[in-house]
């Protein structure tokens, strides 16, 4: 998870799809920082705080689940390039969901880097999940238990 919409219709999806087959969700929120090399990804405050981002995971999942998380729900904060932990996190997976479009910079060059380099090198399907539309007015859905 990153924080966009489509990360965010991929974690419904993926406990959706976990509730029909019985399985569990590991959701995984990742953050590298610039390389001497240049941009690798996501840019973070300089001052980053492992406690800060809990708590905006933690919120994130609220966004999406209110007070009514799965308890088949896991969460992992990783270190790292946001592909390559996806892509370790594959290893052991039945699929991996993803979203389409995350927060990357650089707009229209690197939308979709992330899910095309998983889509490339997972070890297992993956499924890219786009953005919600929904009507202006329909009332959000919330998983049920």
């Amino acid at each position: 998870m990153d924080g966009s919409p489509s990360s965010y219709a991929a974690l419904r999806w993926a406990v959706d799809y976990a509730r029909l087959v019985g399985g569990k969700v590991e959701a995984i929120h990742s953050w590298d920082t610039p390389s001497s090399a240049g941009w690798t990804g996501p840019a973070i405050d300089p001052d980053f705080d492992l406690q800060q981002a809990r708590e905006r995971f933690a919120e994130e999942l609220r966004d999406v689940f209110g007070d009514e998380r799965p308890a088949f729900l896991e969460t992992y904060l990783v270190e790292g390039d946001p592909s390559e932990v996806l892509i370790r996190a594959s290893e052991g997976a039945e699929i991996l969901v993803v979203g389409s479009r995350g927060r990357g910079g650089f707009a229209r060059a690197m939308l979709g880097s992330v899910s095309q380099r998983c889509a490339q090198h997972a070890a297992c399907p993956v499924v890219v999940v786009r953005q919600e539309h929904r009507p202006e007015g329909s009332a959000e859905r919330r998983p049920e238990d």
